[in-house]
């Protein structure tokens, strides 16, 4: 598969989606997790209806994955996910982020969601890049929004508006 297109993610993908997340939390720019997942906690997500989880491959299998999940159980704001997007480093800067991102997007709205949200490491320039690219628009920044390892940590806020308009009240 062409590393640039993404599919629905399998249970066989589970272990790899884990292994790119913990190394994205070893590199320590993009989470605040700390401690390293399991595959276990990526196969209670797949196959979810509500929630996509999306993965493109390269040649030697899955090189990024992107997801949604919810920004908030309150159901005002039902139609709000909330993105994850992480790349391999042995795959970045070949578009395999932006086409994840794309993808989800389009995933998203075919499950009604009116909005996607993203919340990244100020100084992670690629990602600011990557949801510029992909017409987030700024919302602003979370200053000192946690702490890593003893340092505060801001985080901007970015938003993309989907095609699909949230139901009228």
């Amino acid at each position: 598969m062409n590393e640039q297109a993404a599919r629905p993610a399998l249970l066989d993908d589970a272990e790899a989606m884990c292994a790119i997340y913990n190394a994205a939390i070893s590199e320590r720019s993009s989470t605040f997790e700390t401690k390293p997942r399991s595959a276990t906690d990526f196969e209670t997500r797949i196959g979810d209806n509500q929630f996509p989880l999306l993965v493109s491959d390269g040649d030697k299998g899955v090189v990024g994955w992107a997801g949604i999940a919810s920004y908030s159980a309150r159901p005002c704001y039902a139609g709000i996910g909330e993105c994850s997007v992480y790349v391999a480093a042995s795959a970045r800067g070949r578009g395999v982020g932006t086409a994840l991102t794309e993808a989800l997007a389009a995933a998203a709205e075919q499950r009604g969601f009116h909005k996607m949200i993203g919340k990244l490491f100020t100084d992670n320039l690629a990602s600011v890049r990557l949801v510029e690219r992909c017409d987030f628009k700024t919302v602003g920044v979370h200053l000192r929004h946690g702490q890593l390892e003893g340092a505060w940590r801001d985080v901007l806020v970015v938003e993309r508006l989907l095609a699909t308009p949230p139901p009228a009240s």
